[in-house]
């Protein structure tokens, strides 16, 4: 650490080590087998993901509003993989686990917007599908395309503000304790850990940060859909009744995939230990996308529809030719 004490020697305010280097999982027999797994399933997302999205894209049908929030959140599921997966695939399959100081900012500011965008994203389906149910008749007036982007274009802002302040603290950090990161990317948490200085604001950041981009998000959600059961439980037609669940059925699977595990890992916190926390949080990041598309395929007529009605087009173009 000769370039700790020298720069401390010189009254640098901010001690910036020109490195970090990220430990992922630790004392795990042949981990690689778990990258490659890791690996293979971020080849499966971009393709499920690449075509949900050129379904909605190209299908007449799927321009409404809804349709609009859907495509933005396989498309911040496209981000959020490609901004975390390759590079932890470089880390810990080519043994790539050094990186700049400042590209661990970026690569913090990315993997950070995206991941919180996806419980955002979520949020903005549950108006949607609150609407659609509490108030049918009005539905079509008060959702539009503007409506949805308008909120869409506020959490990316909101998301992008808050992970800003987390960053500018951390810069405002003198790293002296160690280069050392604790878990498969450059998190935050065991980042602002390694300071020296005053790591107050970090730490209220850190606990406030959980609050605002999961827990908020999670309690409108509950909320929304109390207001949604208690609609559902009025409708008198017990086919309707089913109906309006099954509209709600693809969006609440979303729910459980992304929250069930944040929900553990914060849980037990600190109880867990480092290699099963980093596993978690490592599953959390790509199992989700993953699980989207197959999701809205399985569960949404409006696509299933659409998939048909491209794949009959499909073969009634090959058989002309023939």
């Amino acid at each position: 650490m000769e370039f700790f004490n020298s720069a401390l020697g010189k009254n640098i305010s901010f001690v910036r080590p020109p490195y970090f280097i990220i430990t992922g999982l630790t004392g795990i027999p042949h981990v690689n087998y778990y990258w490659g797994i890791v690996f293979f399933i971020y080849v499966g997302s971009m393709i499920g993901n690449i075509s949900v999205m050129a379904v909605i894209i190209l299908g007449n049908h799927l321009k409404s509003p809804k349709y609009i929030a859907v495509f933005n959140l396989i498309f911040t599921d496209v981000l959020n993989i490609c901004a975390l997966v390759p590079k932890v695939i470089d880390t810990f399959l080519f043994n790539n686990n050094v990186i700049p100081y400042r590209e661990c900012l970026v690569y913090m500011l990315f993997t950070f917007v995206f991941l919180s965008m996806q419980s955002f994203n979520l949020v903005v389906l549950a108006i949607d599908r609150l609407i659609a149910i509490a108030a049918p008749l009005h539905y079509h007036v008060k959702v539009t395309k503007t409506f949805i982007i308008s909120i869409i274009a506020f959490f990316w802002i909101y998301s992008l503000t808050l992970t800003l302040v987390a960053m500018g603290l951390i810069t405002r950090l003198s790293i002296c304790e160690s280069v050392i990161i604790q878990s498969h990317f450059c998190d935050h948490g065991p980042i602002y850990r390694l300071g020296c200085n005053d790591l107050t604001p970090s730490h209220t950041m850190a606990g406030l940060s959980p609050t605002l981009k999961l827990w908020l998000p999670l309690f409108f959600i509950v909320v929304s859909y109390i207001f949604i059961g208690y609609t559902i439980v009025k409708i008198s037609v017990p086919q309707e009744r089913v109906k309006a669940l099954k509209t709600c059925s693809a969006h609440l699977s979303l729910v459980a995939v992304y929250y069930v595990p944040f929900i553990f890992v914060y849980r037990f916190g600190s109880k867990i230990p480092t290699n099963a926390r980093v596993m978690s949080l490592s599953i959390n990041a790509i199992v989700p996308p993953m699980l989207n598309p197959i999701i809205y395929v399985l569960q949404t007529k409006e696509i299933k529809d659409s998939i048909k009605k491209m794949l009959k087009l499909k073969r009634l173009s090959k058989d002309n030719l023939w």
